[in-house]
């Protein structure tokens, strides 16, 4: 396999558009210079804002001033914890103008607009299929690749995505954010709150 494979994606931290290749990334990131002022003096990433600054040296630094009063869990921003809460809360403020859906984030709510559109604007280079969110095309690239770029600290097993390690992880700290609101009952995973929610709809 090629060492050009096997490198990950390239994300913009300011306007979040999404690279395979490093050399158009470092094109792409010029046109942000002027705009990004404020860089961090630990890996170089460039903000055009003095609070988004503060907010990413906190990947450095580990801090996490933010707790959930309800399951003890803490963030390094704000927003985080806001959208961290709507788990227990059960709150969908983002509602879809053409079927009623409602979800608990707005890139949740523009990734099921596609639905309707069926707009596959991203595409993989390697074997050209295609996806609706930018999210979902370097996490399917690792297929290629066989990359697995997110590791457990307990145990070291990897993942290739980001949410496969949150499941695993409450394998371990026994966390059960999803919570029946009819019995109480607590699920390690939303999908397993959706199986047992059909016990008390028959």
């Amino acid at each position: 396999m090629s060492e050009e494979l096997r490198k990950s994606s390239y994300d913009c931290d300011i306007c979040k558009e999404t690279f395979l290749e490093e050399s158009k990334f470092n094109q792409h990131k010029q046109i942000h210079v002027e705009e990004a002022p404020y860089r961090c003096d630990i890996c170089g990433k460039s903000f055009s804002r003095s609070d988004s600054l503060t907010r990413h040296k906190r990947i450095h630094t580990g801090d996490k001033p933010y707790h959930c009063d309800i399951c003890g869990i803490s963030f390094s921003e704000s927003s985080s914890l806001t959208k961290h809460k709507r788990i227990h809360t059960g709150e969908k403020p983002y509602r879809c103008d053409i079927c009623g859906k409602s979800f608990s984030e707005s890139r949740s709510l523009a990734k099921h607009k596609h639905i309707h559109t069926g707009e596959k604007p991203y595409h993989c280079d390697i074997c050209g299929k295609s996806f609706s969110d930018g999210s979902s095309l370097p996490q399917h690239t690792r297929i290629h690749t066989w990359e697995k770029p997110y590791h457990c600290d307990i145990c070291c097993k990897s993942f290739s995505d980001g949410s496969s390690l949150t499941q695993h992880t409450r394998i371990h700290t026994g966390e059960k954010p999803y919570r029946c609101d009819i019995c109480s009952k607590s699920f390690s995973q939303n999908s397993g709150l959706t199986r047992h929610k059909r016990i008390h709809t028959g």
